[in-house]
Formats: C-alpha cells, sequence, structure tokens
C-alpha cells in the first residue's frame, strides 16, 4: 500500500477551550479521503517545562494497534512508557544499520522544546491522501520534494491572496499566544 506525504502539524494552545470543533473537522477530512491522522497527542508544559502526555486519535481501535505511538517515536517521547522507549530505539537501530539516517543534527526538530511553559500543544500526524496521486505523477516524471513550508499570512498580502487587514489579525493571533510565555 504506498502512502501519502506525511506531516507532522503542532498546534499551541494557551488555555485550550475545545468543543470538539478540531476532531469533527479532522473527521471530516478522513471520510473524504483527504487526509488520514496517523497519530496524534496532547502535550501539557506546566510552568516548570515539565510535560505531561495523552494520546489522542479518531483511528479505530485497529488503527491504532497498527500503528501505535508514531508522534511519540517521531519527537522522543516514550508514551509506551519503558517499552515505547524501546521499541523506538531498536526501530532507530534497524533503520541505521540498513544505512538510513533518519535526522542529521543540523536537521533535528525539537518539537518539545518550542511548546512554550505552561502551554499546550496537539502534534497532529497526517498523511494526505489527496496528493498520492500528485507525487506519483512528480516521480514519473523524474522529480522530487526540495522543501516545503507554511506560508506566513503576512506574506500573502505581498501577492495579493489575502487583505492587509486579514493577514495582520492572524499574524497577531499567532505571535500573542506565542509571545506570552
Amino acid at each position: 500500500m504506498a502512502i501519502g506525504p506525511v506531516q507532522l502539524i503542532v498546534l499551541g494552545f494557551q488555555q485550550p477551550d475545545f468543543h470538539g470543533e478540531i476532531i469533527a473537522e479532522l473527521e471530516r477530512l478522513r471520510e473524504s479521503d483527504t487526509v488520514r491522522v496517523i497519530d496524534a497527542l496532547a502535550v501539557y508544559k506546566d510552568a516548570a517545562g515539565d510535560v505531561e502526555v495523552e494520546h489522542l486519535s479518531n483511528l479505530s481501535e485497529e488503527e491504532a494497534i497498527e500503528l501505535g505511538s508514531k508522534v511519540g517515536a517521531l519527537v522522543g517521547l516514550g508514551i509506551e512508557g519503558e517499552e515505547g522507549l524501546e521499541a523506538g530505539a531498536e526501530a532507530g537501530t534497524e533503520a541505521a544499520a540498513d544505512g538510513v539516517q533518519v535526522f542529521s543534527d543540523d536537521d533535528a526538530w525539537d518539537v518539545l522544546e518550542e511548546i512554550p511553559n505552561d502551554s499546550a500543544a496537539a502534534l497532529v500526524l497526517i498523511e494526505h491522501h489527496w496528493a498520492v496521486p500528485l507525487r506519483d505523477a512528480v516521480m514519473r516524471a523524474g522529480g522530487f520534494r526540495l522543501a516545503d513550508g507554511f506560508i506566513s499570512p503576512l506574506d500573502l498580502v505581498e501577492i495579493g491572496l489575502v487583505s492587509a487587514g486579514e493577514a495582520e489579525r492572524l499574524h497577531a493571533h499567532e505571535t500573542a499566544a506565542a509571545s506570552t510565555n
């Protein structure tokens, strides 16, 4: 089975006020076969920087068993306790034995460090089903991914995709939430 491009999205929350809207939207995207949530974690960081983790997911029990805790493995959290840490270490060792280097020191992303103290984050690992045909067409043409990233709303003003007011509102919300810590 071909897997689509996979992305880890880290969403910050100063004071989470969940009403089920995020899970409902992820479920809608899954039902339309746009994305699949491979795994999701809620990470709470107290004022001292101590981390508490809760596993979240809209996966069926069968899918959850098959996939395990992939986000925890990616960001170095032992979700499954000592067994989870050992399983992650074994998987990394096996990949390295086959000549696969997952991250260099320059490429490493310390997701947990980026979460401000006294806040929460949702770490959502999604597979982009919609992108499989595009990715396959690019591969057939001899192409490959060089880079990717989300563009700031402020940068979209310059090319006329959003109004200055809308970009400022979005940017202010993002920076206010990030700067209070």
